[in-house]
């Protein structure tokens, strides 16, 4: 159980986390209009993390505020699993967690982070591309709807599933991998 906490912690990092305090929303015609433009959001919503372990099937969820701008963010946790809140951030060089249960834990990036915090490898970098919509340089494969919005990208065993509203940016995230693990984000793009 301690292991899917710190996985639900680290993995609502996602992305490339910040020291930033607060960062302004980009507008969609933006991010619609300029693919290559540095990626800057601000995002609440609810992350769900399904895990198979050496026990079985464990799984949590939390509540989380995201904010990105270019490879710096912040995302705060609350509600994870009753280790109360959770700060991760990532200033560009130094990616840190802390929580009244771990305290502090430091790494180079948000990828050593996450595999230091629970032993577990996720498809960090790729999640701010996959928040706003976009797939990541990195990704192996995607598709697109008839309105041209990604709806599924694919990333080392990874699947990203994309929901929409009625907007260009995806409300709703469904990533799992081939050996079992599943994450689940809803998005609110302020």
């Amino acid at each position: 159980m301690k292991n899917i906490r710190l996985i639900l912690t680290a993995c609502a990092l996602a992305g490339v986390l910040t020291a930033c305090q607060s960062v302004p929303t980009t507008p969609i015609a933006q991010t619609t209009a300029l693919p290559n433009a540095p990626i800057k959001f601000a995002t609440t919503g609810k992350i769900g993390i399904t895990a198979k372990t050496t026990d079985g099937t464990q799984g949590g969820s939390a509540f989380y505020a995201w904010a990105q701008d270019g490879e710096r963010f912040s995302i705060d946790l609350t509600g994870a699993l009753g280790i109360g809140a959770t700060q991760i951030r990532y200033n560009g060089t130094t990616a840190t967690l802390e929580s009244e249960r771990t305290g502090l834990i430091e790494a180079d990036s948000p990828e050593e982070l996450l595999l230091s915090a629970t032993g577990w490898y996720a498809p960090i970098s790729q999640l701010p591309y996959w928040i706003v919509g976009r797939n990541a340089p990195s990704d192996d494969n995607k598709t697109l709807d008839a309105n041209g919005r990604l709806t599924t990208a694919s990333n080392t065993g990874w699947t990203a599933n994309f929901e929409y509203d009625k907007h260009q940016r995806p409300s709703r995230l469904r990533i799992t991998h081939q050996d079992g693990h599943r994450v689940v984000m809803t998005i609110t793009h302020q």
